[in-house]
């Protein structure tokens, strides 16, 4: 069922398009060698063309045109072979040139598709417009000082990728799978870390409402959100708004605005200028951009498995598609549990990965780059239980002693001799006390008390301290008790 609002006039739909600025992973700016590390003490990594001294020329960095061409593939899009840059022509105090160097006209990758999944297990796909690259303009900031604003120009010059997706999106949950997949694809092909909250990746969101059958309204960019829950809420809440507007009789004006995230609701920024308003024109110190084909080819042959490919093989490995899903969410946990199953049930590893060992991450606040058991020793841990030397309970014990000391699986089980007995005879013998030491509820259970079994189990494994074959002591006790 599709979502809709339901207004005065009844229901409406919401359409959304989004405009991701994704920053992208190099070592150099796009135009010149200024570092890209975040962090550093304001305006220290500012090269003079980052700051718009006279005369100073751009030079393409080939690292973030690889790394654009890597996200297009991944994209599964078109990659333009010729593309040019042009100047986005625009005053403000962090943007030092007066102009910004985008492309516009003819971006470096064209139409592509993400196909998302949606909370009720359904897919959907998502077209992608365009990527195109540019350059990151500076930091103003507004609360150092009374009466000065300050200028940070560290990020000036940064590589940006800008995703411009189709308006296919219908409501808030489609608006964060979509921008969810996308960080995703992002983090897998290493081409931007996807870090929102440090700026590195935010969204333009584009929203618009109509009643069924209509073609598009008008349409408002609500700029620079930095959570994927902020785009959901700023979806519902410019929605919301724009139905008021017009059902009071009003008409909805293209304009930029804010989100109030402590309101949650968005204010007016500006009037939303025209791709005229900004004088694009080629920018004449740059050539245009004329890819190898044979480059890009060998770019596209050495990408990463990427989220779809690896939950597909999950599946045909015999997990759920939910075990999949979780398992694919951050390329650091599928890696981890690729080092777990390898040779290994598939099954078992997914249940421990994303039971017992996702537990003591939440419990001990540790994330799988740094994990509490490494991958190798949780595999062997396995393989002490499928090879009958633990049994569950005694394995879910040395994993605590795995937690606590880091030592491996097999170490924990000979210093304790945690060892599993899989000796018949040692388990006969414990057997025949507790069935010595219980003879009244030995004939209860032999006049038809068949519940009674499970008593004997647990006071065989008492005796042994969990340390019974489970499926031996069940064998033996059966027969045993006839």
């Amino acid at each position: 069922m599709s979502y809709t609002i339901e207004g005065e006039t009844g229901p409406w739909e919401i359409v959304v398009g989004l405009e991701v600025h994704a920053q992208v992973i190099s070592e150099a700016k796009l135009f010149s060698g200024a570092a890209t590390g975040f962090g550093a003490a304001p305006n220290t990594q500012v090269s003079f063309v980052d700051a718009g001294f006279p005369g100073m020329l751009p030079v393409i960095n080939r690292e973030c045109v690889a790394q654009a061409v890597r996200t297009g593939l991944g994209l599964n899009a078109q990659i333009n072979l010729w593309s040019r840059f042009d100047r986005k022509n625009y005053f403000y105090a962090d943007l030092p040139n007066g102009y910004q160097i985008s492309q516009f006209a003819h971006p470096i990758i064209g139409t592509g598709v993400v196909e998302i999944t949606l909370g009720d297990g359904s897919t959907k796909e998502i077209g992608v417009t365009r990527l195109h690259l540019e350059q990151d303009a500076g930091k103003s900031l507004h609360d150092q000082h009374p009466t000065k604003s300050f200028i940070d120009l560290n990020r000036a010059g940064v590589a940006l990728m800008e995703i411009v997706s189709e308006p296919d999106m219908r409501s808030p949950e489609e608006a964060g799978a979509y921008l969810t997949k996308l960080r995703q694809i992002l983090r897998y092909l290493g081409t931007c870390d996807g870090n929102m909250d440090e700026g590195s990746m935010r969204a333009d969101v584009n929203v618009s409402v109509r009643k069924s059958g209509e073609g598009f309204r008008t349409r408002c960019e609500v700029k620079n959100v930095n959570s994927i829950r902020f785009v959901m809420q700023a979806v519902e809440a410019e929605a919301r708004r724009q139905i008021e507007v017009w059902e009071t009789g009003g008409e909805v004006t293209q304009e930029t605005r804010l989100f109030d995230t402590a309101r949650g609701t968005t204010r007016s920024m500006r009037s939303k200028e025209d791709a005229h308003d900004y004088r694009y024109f080629p920018d004449p110190d740059l050539p245009p951009l004329v890819l190898d084909a044979a480059w890009v080819e060998g770019l596209r042959a050495a990408l990463p498995e990427l989220p779809d490919a690896r939950r597909a093989r999950y599946v045909a490995m015999g997990l759920t598609p939910y075990d999949a899903h979780v398992l694919t969410l951050e390329k650091e946990t599928a890696a981890f549990f690729d080092v777990v199953a390898r040779g290994r049930d598939a099954k078992i590893a997914a249940n421990w990965v994303t039971g017992d060992f996702f537990a003591a991450l939440n419990r001990l606040k540790r994330d799988i780059t740094d994990p509490p058991v490494t991958a190798e020793n949780l595999g062997a841990l396995l393989d002490l239980l499928a090879d009958n030397t633990l049994s569950g309970k005694l394995a879910k014990e040395v994993f605590e002693i795995m937690i606590e000391t880091g030592k491996s699986p097999g170490a924990i089980v000979e210093e304790k001799g945690l060892k599993q007995v899989t000796d018949t005879g040692a388990i006969e013998a414990v057997i025949d006390g507790v069935l010595a030491a219980n003879a009244d509820k030995v004939a209860e259970y032999r006049s038809g008390k068949d519940k009674l079994f499970g008593f004997f189990v647990g006071q065989t494994m008492r005796a042994m301290q969990g340390k019974g074959n489970p499926a031996l002591v069940n064998e033996l006790l059966k027969k045993k008790l006839g």
